[in-house]
This record gives structure tokens, sequence and C-alpha cells, in this order.
């Protein structure tokens, strides 16, 4: 074996010598060539003021035209873009706004008015006009793509069983804004575009473009706010999706209208993409069902099929772009005759959807805001119109909306609530104007105007919801937490993060938490990280992320409610759930092992740069990095600081079940970890308690003395109390559980970090009583059965 090595390096040694030894010859041999050159391509020394350039002026020279280059200046393009666009789209999540609402503002900031308007050079450097063709191609095909994945996340099921009410919902929302439009468009045809388009063309566009709602993000929205499965949740969507469909069934028309020049010519164009529509639904779509039944899962869902999909696509926005109602109708009808089953779409839309989002979207924003020069509207009646066009906008969807709503028989809330999600216009809105543009029809005064209606509506539609919950709310929450108690119900919430760790969560809940009260109620929470989620993913996620925990949870026959939402927020997201649900405690955890095994990363390096930590944290999906003195921190601190219930959150450290168990005493405030001590006690058996005593609390406090004596009387063999009084890895290793309070462990975290790298599983307690705890023991007349021990854990 060493000798076959051995002689397949000499080999390789020999192989390369001779090759090094041969070049040379031949290129010693071929200066007999050297003059004879005649090309234009020989690379020479540039002489400037009699002085030959340096090698380094050379070589940057060269840079500069490499970065010219078609190629490399699109890359840049994209790099830039990408950039800004993900900066904005991450600042908006925060503030709780769709990530495209950023995501457009970055293609206007990159435009001229405000990169161009500033840096000049640096626009005209990096959008050169001669190097936006390629922009242009990449963007509408981005748009072709988004518009495919568009109409496969319309499920054509729910839109029937919902057909008599949003029917009518969707299509008001679409005719009176429609009118208002039309109308606007009469007063500002003269002042605007006399010279530019005819009346007609003009007012349908302007109708269209307030008629529009952005299915994709109201369906987001709608998602984060969790109202996916509500009724207000299923009419919106429903809505939405007839809205989307009925207006690019009108603007197909408006644009054959527009191209034609007028109604009677249309004709031929509207009956083509009629017989065009006929023949992808009733005869491409069941084809395309046989292929989906038996192409639905990853492993068959070759590369062949994806290609297939693509060509069909790619047919059909040709089609329809001949035929002169535009190529994303094409695309958005291709997507509409995919096959109905979400397992296979979920496939389709995994291999495009990314790359159409995340690359190429962006990319059509910022051409849009090389075209918004907001510098155009300079004079306060230009902004007066601008105004006007955002209230003809909002009322004209908020009448259809709302108020069809109500005379159909929705509540109050419900109707605002609809009025408001289908002023939400986005990306839709931009698509429709940015084909106005295109064909000459809206005039770059109005295009602005019109990008800021879309903007704004789509801003507007967060706040408003918000407005409207807090004049209408859901429920009493004081009132449901006074019937809670008098019912005597212990309400625990597990927020699952890694759904790895439900069940040793659902472990230590049940063990812990059982029998507080006369009943325990089990919730577990989960939240996908990112608005920008699928909807269609949604319900695959959460039977996914409840599986394992919800095998457990009968195994050990304890009642499961799951509640599943997507945010940006996660911790917001958490402790509104905690609070406005009146929970009395919130589990989660701070810690992962692997293999049964923690991860834990000694370096000081990584100990004191935090930002690292950070870092390493967000890339790492499958590990937790955590150290003593910065667990307690950031995101676990804010379930801390903001629940109005006790929270416990646990570290696993290789659990498996909890036996021996380490209760750490440090103050008098500590007490309360005894009864959760006897709890665990009486729940299971085999378990037996370990009191540290660290600051000889015994001695010096009343209370601490008679609640050990009280336990240790109670259970005599399972309790002891240890002589030590510092924690040290020995004492440690001999037990797979310890409770500690929050304000200890901090106190620990910073004086005896190195110890604490020792620990079991541990769950960190923080104790707070209910804001609404002591009216409601006031106000209870029920007869409860508490335990008076464990009552106020």
């Amino acid at each position: 074996m060493k000798n076959t090595h051995l002689r397949t390096w000499i080999f390789y040694g020999v192989m390369i010598t001779l090759f090094c030894i041969f070049t040379y010859i031949l290129f010693q041999n071929g200066k007999i060539f050297d003059g004879q050159f005649t090309g234009h391509s020989k690379i020479t020394t540039t002489i400037t003021n009699g002085i030959p350039e340096t090698n380094f002026a050379m070589f940057r020279q060269a840079i500069m035209n490499n970065i010219a280059e078609p190629a490399a200046m699109l890359l840049l393009q994209i790099i830039s873009i990408l950039i800004v666009s993900r900066i904005f789209g991450y600042l908006f999540a925060k503030i709780g706004q769709p990530t495209v609402i950023g995501e457009i503002l970055a293609g206007i900031v990159l435009g001229p008015s405000l990169l161009g308007y500033f840096y000049p050079d640096a626009f005209h450097f990096l959008f050169a006009a001669k190097s936006l063709g390629n922009l242009y191609i990449l963007s509408q095909i981005g748009l072709i793509l988004f518009m495919f994945t568009i109409g496969m996340e319309l499920n054509i099921n729910t839109l029937k069983e919902k057909i008599s009410e949003t029917y009518v919902i969707s299509h008001a929302s679409i005719l009176i804004p429609y009118f208002f439009g039309m109308l606007m468009a009469y007063y500002v045809y003269q002042e605007f575009a006399v010279t530019y388009t005819d009346f007609l063309s003009f007012a349908l566009f302007i109708g269209i473009s307030m008629s529009i709602t952005a299915f994709p993000v109201l369906a987001r929205i709608v998602q984060e706010k969790g109202l996916s499965k509500t009724h207000l949740g299923t009419i919106a969507i429903a809505s939405a999706a007839n809205d989307d469909v009925t207006a690019w069934c009108i603007l197909a028309a408006v644009i054959a209208i527009t191209k034609t020049g007028s109604f009677i010519s249309s004709l031929y164009t509207i009956g083509f993409a009629v017989l065009y529509v006929v023949v992808m639904l009733f005869v491409v779509r069941p084809f395309l069902k046989r292929i989906g039944d038996i192409y639905s899962n990853s492993e068959v869902l070759n590369k062949s099929i994806v290609a297939f999909l693509l060509l069909i696509l790619i047919l059909s926005a040709f089609i329809t772009q001949v035929i002169g109602i535009h190529a994303l109708f094409g695309a958005f009808l291709a997507g509409v005759v995919m096959p109905q089953l979400p397992r296979f779409r979920k496939l389709v839309i995994d291999k495009i959807e990314d790359v159409s989002v995340t690359l190429l979207l962006p990319l059509f924003f910022v051409f849009t805001g090389l075209r918004t020069e907001i510098g155009l509207l300079n004079s306060p009646h230009l902004w007066m119109i601008c105004g006007i066009f955002i209230l003809v906008a909002v009322s004209g969807k908020f009448m259809g909306g709302a108020f069809t709503a109500r005379i159909l028989g929705e509540t109050w809330k419900d109707s605002l609530s609809i009025g408001i999600l289908m002023n939400t216009r986005g990306l839709m809105e931009l698509i429709v104007l940015n084909i106005g543009y295109e064909m000459g029809i809206l005039p770059p005064s109005i295009f602005v105007m019109l990008v800021i209606m879309a903007l704004v509506t789509t801003f507007m539609t967060t706040p408003a919801l918000s407005v409207i919950n807090r004049i209408f709310p859901a429920k009493d929450v004081e009132k449901e937490y006074i019937i809670q108690q008098s019912q005597g119900i212990f309400k625990a919430l597990i927020a699952l993060g890694n759904p790895e760790n439900g069940k040793s969560l659902l472990n230590v809940a049940k063990t812990l938490l059982e029998g507080t009260r006369n009943s325990l109620a089990v919730s577990v929470l989960h939240i996908t990280p990112g608005t920008d989620t699928n909807p269609i993913y949604g319900e695959q996620f959460s039977v996914d992320s409840f599986k394992g925990i919800k095998d457990e949870a009968a195994v050990q026959n304890i009642p499961l409610e799951t509640e599943y939402k997507v945010t940006d927020n996660i911790e917001l997201g958490i402790v509104k759930s905690v609070n406005y649900n009146n929970y009395d405690f919130l589990l989660v955890g701070a810690g992962i092992s692997l293999s049964g095994i923690p991860f834990f990363k000694e370096s000081p390096l990584f100990q004191n740069i935090k930002w690292l930590n950070k870092i390493v944290n967000s890339i790492s999906k499958q590990q937790t990095f955590f150290y003593p003195g910065t667990l307690i921190k950031d995101k676990t601190r804010y379930f801390i600081e903001n629940s109005n219930c006790s929270v416990g959150v646990f570290i696993n450290r290789g659990f498996e079940k909890i036996t021996s168990t380490l209760v750490v005493l440090h103050d008098e405030s500590d007490e309360f970890l005894l009864r959760y001590a006897r709890r665990l006690l009486k729940n299971n058996s085999d378990i037996t308690i370990n009191i540290i005593d660290t600051n000889k609390l015994a001695a010096t406090s009343e209370l601490i003395r008679e609640s050990i004596h009280e336990l240790r009387k109670q259970f005599p063999a399972e309790v002891r109390v240890n002589k030590l009084t510092k924690l040290n890895s020995t004492i440690l290793s001999k037990n797979s559980f310890m409770l500690i309070s929050y304000h200890t462990w901090n106190l620990f975290s910073t004086s005896d970090k190195k110890e604490l790298k020792n620990i079991p599983s541990t769950l960190i307690i923080n104790k707070k009583v209910s804001r609404f705890h002591v009216g409601a023991r006031n106000k209870i007349v029920s007869n409860v059965s508490l335990d008076p021990v464990s009552e106020n854990l």
C-alpha cells in the first residue's frame, strides 16, 4: 500500500516536470513568429505625457475595462440590488410591514429620486442607459416566473366553496374603485395625458390601477396575523383571489382595447384570448392533472418533468404575448391550470420561487425605481393631485369591500378588516403600472403618483388592522382569566423552536406542572420566521412541526392544542400569544443537544466577541451555541420581561427524563422553587430532590427553613439538603436535572461561569404573578379545588 502511494506521487512529479520542460521548449521555438502578428488585440504599453504607465496603472485600467464589460456590469447591478433590497426588506419586516414594501423602496432609493439626485456619477456608472437592456430582460423573466407561482398559489377549490359571498365582495371591490378611477381620469386627463394617449386607454388604465388587490401580499399579512384558519382570513383570501383572477381578465381586455384602438377591433383579440383560456382549462388542465398524480413526490419529479412544466409556462406566456394580452397573463394562467395537489404544487414552487422572488424580482423593483422620479412632483398642486389619487384609491376599495361585506351579513369588525385588506396593492399594482408606462399610456408624473399610492395603501394595511382590533377587541381578557381561574384550569404554553426539542419540553411540563390546579391545559406554539414564507407551505410546516410532540402527548395521554404562526418577530409573536390567551406558564427552550451531547464553545475568542456568536448562531440551524454569561439575554430576556406569567427556560443537556433534581437556593425569593420540587415529587415517585443552600438560608430565613422542613416531613426519603454552599462539577454531575431561579442564574452566570458549563439539563424559572391574578382571586366565587402549596406557581 505504501509503495503504491509513493509510486503515484513519483508519477505525478515526473508528469509535471515533463510538462514544464516541453512547454518551455515550445515557447522558445515560437519566438520566430514574433513581429508577424498584425491584429488589434496586442497588448502595448500606454504612454501618458511621454512617461510609460506603471504596471499597476495598467492593471487598474484593465480592472476598469473588465467592470465595464456587459456581463460584469450586470453582475455588479444584481449585487447592488440584492444588498439594498435585503437591507430594506429586513428593516421593514422589523417594524411589522411586508418585506415587499422595503424592496420597492430599495428600487426607488437606487433610482434617480435618491441615488441619482445625490450621487449622479455613481448612478450613471451603475445604471448606464446602455446597460439596462440585460437587466430589463432578467426582470421580465423574474416577473413571468413570479406570476406562475401566484397562479399556483390560487386554490380553485376554496374559491368554489366561498364563491357566493366572495364573488360579490371581490367584484364590488373592483367595480366601485374602477369607476372612481375612471372618474378621476376624466378630471386629470386634460392636464396630464392629453399629449400621451387617448382618453379611453387612459381612463381604463387608471381604473384598473385603482381596483387591483395584491393577493400574495394580502395572503402573507393574513398568515402573519394568525388569521389563515379564521372566517375572516378565509373570506379575505378567497375574495382577493377572485379579485386577482377577475382583475387580470379585465387587464387583458384593457390591453387588447388599448392596442387595437377601439372596442370593436379588440373583440378579435378578446375572442382569441377567451378561446385560449378555454383550451387551458378544459384540455391542458386535465392532462396536467394526470401528470400530477404520477409525479407527486420529489423522487420522481426529475429535471425532465420540471423542464416540461417550464416549457408549458413559457409557451403560455409566448402565446398570450402574441395574442396581444401580455405574457404575464399567460404565466398566471399556466400556474392556475397546474394540478390542484398541494404536495405537487409545493414541489414545483420549491424549484422556482427562490430564484424568481429572491434573485430576479428585486430587479423589477429597481426598474420601477428608475422610472419613479419623485422630483417630477415639484409643486404643491402636484402633491395635492397625488393625495387625491390616494384618497380615491382607498375610499373606492374600502367602500367596495367593507360595505358589501356588511350587507352580506359580516360583522362590522370583519367587514372593516376586509375593506382594509382589499386595499393592499403592493407588487401587483406595480406590474399594472409598468405595463401602462411601457405602452405609453401613463405619463411619468401620473406613474410616480400611482407608485406612491401603491406604497401608501400597502403600508397602511397592518397599522389599520391594529386600529380595528383595538376598536373591536375580540374578547375581555380579564373576564376570561377570571373564568379560567374559577374552573381551576392551569394553562401552560410551550414555545416550540426546534421540533426535535418538543418531546423533552412536554415531559418537563407534565412532570412539573400537572396537578397545579384541577386540570392542566397544554398548548404548543410554533412560529416560522419570515413573512415571505409562501402560504402554501403553512399547512405542511404545521404538520411537520407538531408531529413529534403530538405523538409524545398521545403516549402520555396529555390533551394538546397547537397553534402555528408565521412572523418576522418571533419574540413578539410568542409574548402576544401568552398575554392575549392568559397563560399561567410559558416554557421555552434555550439550547439543544446533538446526539445527547451538548455543544459548547470554550474559546475565549467566541465568548468575548458576542456579534460573532450571533452570526454563528444564525448560520447554524442544527445546533445552538450558548454560554452561561449570555444565555438569558436578548430573546429569552424579552420573554421574561414582557410576559404576564411565569417563564421557564429549559436548557437541554442530553435530557431523557427527570430523576435526581438539584434545587438551588440563593435568597429568600427562591422559596417558590421548593413548591415546584413538591410538585415533582407528587407527580413522580422516582424523583429525588437535592437542595443546595448557597447562602445558608435555612439558618437565617424562617420562610426557607419552614418550607424545607415541610418538604422533608412529607417526603423524608426523597429530599436531601446538601452541606455544600457552592456549586461544583461533582455535585452537578450527580444530578440529571436542575431548578434555579432567573435571578440566581444571572448572579451565578457572572461569578461561577466555569462551573455552570457542567450543568445538567436545567430549568431557569422567573416567577411572575399575572396582572389579573389578585383581582381574579377576589372575584372567584366558585368552589375551586386548588393545591394551597402550589397555587401560586
